[in-house]
């Protein structure tokens, strides 16, 4: 008869999240990693209600970064101002669609798709679905890895506003909209880091 296989805890081990190596748990609830002395738990404490609350405050100001203003252009005396949108369709028809592209995909597209995907992760946990939990598990790690270049829109935008500063093209101003996008990417990015992955699986070793 095949054993079903167990998860390092249900075999009285501690995995670092850091470094990956294992440590033997004797009923501690947190440990100091020998190796990277990171603190290590058998599962991170209010990982899910910590992630949620941060998911929910990134929906919530993801609606103000993108209606209200993100920066004021005055050039020749005339001013222009601008939301995310109104600037990636300002950007096509100046000619710059490469950037327009990577705006849009950085400021919209990405930071909208990745938290309806963690959400639907803390959703299928929360509900203990023991379906697609690889797919939840790779989508998790998409998550992470796209975190990482979350800011990519706010470096492109600071590049253009230095060129047109270095120019003297124009005078331009950075509104509100900037700071709240840039809260909700480090809110997302909280989130993720909150979330405990472990918990993904717990639901199948119980069950098994």
């Amino acid at each position: 008869m095949e054993s079903k296989p167990l998860s390092a805890l249900q075999q009285g081990y501690l995995c670092c999240r850091s470094c990956h190596k294992l440590i033997p748990q004797k009923g501690q609830t947190m440990v100091h990693c020998p190796r990277c002395h990171s603190k290590v738990y058998p599962r991170i404490p209010h990982s899910f209600s910590q992630s949620w609350a941060l998911l929910i405050s990134g929906f919530i100001l993801y609606i103000p970064a993108n209606i209200l203003p993100i920066m004021t252009l005055y050039k020749g005396g005339a001013i222009r101002t601008d939301t995310i949108m109104s600037g990636i369709i300002n950007l096509i028809n100046i000619g710059m669609t490469p950037i327009a592209i990577i705006v849009f995909i950085a400021s919209i597209l990405v930071p909208l798709l990745k938290m309806l995907a963690l959400a639907m992760i803390l959703l299928a946990v929360q509900c203990k679905r023991q379906c697609n939990v690889c797919i939840r598990t790779k989508l998790y790690r998409i998550v992470e890895f796209v975190g990482r270049w979350s800011m990519l829109d706010i470096f492109v935008i600071s590049i253009l506003l230095g060129i047109v500063k270095f120019n003297n093209m124009a005078s331009v101003e950075v509104e509100p909209a900037a700071w709240i996008f840039a809260s909700v990417v480090i809110l997302t990015m909280l989130a993720a880091k909150r979330f405990d992955s472990r918990l993904i699986w717990d639901e199948i070793n119980e069950y098994q």
